[in-house]
């Protein structure tokens, strides 16, 4: 039994953009636009190391090849998880546009 660990709450696991939002105000709701936001900021970032290392590896800066490989599928993922949290924001839209009242 000592090598169980403890569970750990979700918001470890999120972009640290979120989990800022999270800590600044628990007591307040997070909105969706800020969460959307975040979402943002952190896909620009990644975009950003991805340029970055891209000029470095072309200038014969950057030590390490392997650095860019793994700036560009973290921003792949980052672009990717926006699209998914956009399209299930739109569908979510689209569901209470179709409720009668």
């Amino acid at each position: 039994m000592d090598g169980i660990s403890k569970i750990a709450p979700i918001w470890s696991t999120m972009p640290s953009g979120a989990r800022e939002l999270e800590s600044a105000e628990p007591a307040a709701a997070v909105s969706f636009t800020d969460i959307f936001r975040s979402y943002i900021k952190e896909a620009s970032d990644a975009q950003a190391e991805v340029d970055k290392n891209k000029y470095l590896l072309a200038t014969g800066q950057l030590e390490n090849p392997a650095v860019n490989t793994i700036a560009i599928a973290k921003a792949e993922l980052s672009v990717s998880m926006l699209a998914n949290l956009r399209n299930k924001a739109l569908d979510a839209y689209s569901e209470i546009m179709r409720i009668s009242m």
